[in-house]
């Protein structure tokens, strides 16, 4: 194995999937020193929030001043996920350097997700995406509910690969493919990456994986041995989509990074620090 590929980047979510999800409100001040921890542990890419209706998700309004508040540091990427044009010219407007866009693969998803059809978000996201590069911004172009709905099931693996060439016609840095539903198996995961893959070097692919049914872990590993090298996750196993009954948890990091180095992979991250993190975040969520 060369060098190059024992280097895993792992992305944490905590602060925005992870948050969104809970009853309980952070101030932004926690949100800030959440984010300053996480990258103390050695993270080096981070999503800090989205522009999102602080109506339908509270807990992500003041991502503008958490960026504002933020201590920047150069050797880390931060974004954040943006829906709609309205979001996208929130981040435009506040200067972030990365965004994600992502449209789903599941009509009913996509009506409760984002307020439009697959189709019109799709459409939608392929114009917010040009935009963005042409800003200067860095983009992540993904695919949600890429390894199937709560809603509609199984989803056309012809219909994610399209989705992907769409997205990959505007040049963004990575596509993401998210198991928004959490259905993901070592199976499905090996043959949408061996799709998509024809479509894209997997070198740029990123997965977000959820934990619904235990096989968050399984999933990611599979991933790996097809040479995917970039993961989202979320402290404590924090997060899932509010829009999807049953579909909570992401796959959490401080497990992610014990899994990943006795694999004798390296990620920068100490497992050990996450967990301290989740801790005094637990507490603070009332969990």
């Amino acid at each position: 194995m060369a060098v190059e590929d024992k280097y895993i980047l792992l992305q944490e979510v905590g602060p925005r999937d992870g948050l969104q999800n809970e009853h309980r409100i952070l101030t932004v001040a926690n949100r800030v020193e959440l984010v300053e921890e996480l990258l103390d542990a050695g993270l080096r890419r981070i999503q800090i929030g989205s522009f999102v209706s602080p109506r339908l998700v509270p807990q992500m309004a003041g991502t503008d001043e958490l960026w504002r508040r933020l201590r920047k540091r150069p050797e880390v990427r931060y974004s954040v996920l943006t829906l709609n044009a309205r979001g996208l010219d929130l981040a435009l407007r506040a200067r972030i350097p990365h965004v994600e866009i992502y449209a789903s693969a599941s009509e009913t998803h996509s009506i409760k997700n984002a307020g439009a059809s697959a189709e019109d978000s799709l459409r939608s996201c392929a114009i917010m995406i040009e935009s963005a590069i042409a800003e200067g911004v860095g983009v992540t172009a993904g695919v949600m509910c890429a390894f199937g709905c709560f809603f509609e099931g199984a989803m056309p693996l012809d219909k994610i690969v399209a989705m992907v060439a769409r997205f990959q016609e505007k040049l963004p840095l990575e596509i993401g493919l998210a198991d928004t539903s959490g259905m993901a198996d070592p199976s499905t995961i090996r043959t949408t990456i061996q799709a998509v893959s024809r479509e894209v070097p997997v070198e740029s692919i990123t997965l977000h994986l959820h934990d619904t049914r235990g096989l968050g872990i399984q999933n990611m590993i599979a991933a790996v041995e097809l040479g995917v090298r970039r993961f989202d996750t979320s402290l404590g196993g924090l997060g899932g989509c509010p829009f999807i009954p049953g579909a909570p948890g992401n796959i959490s990091t401080e497990r992610a990074v014990e899994t990943l180095h006795s694999m004798e992979f390296e990620t920068g991250v100490n497992a050990g620090r996450i967990a301290s993190v989740w801790e005094k975040t637990r507490k603070a969520l009332g969990r």
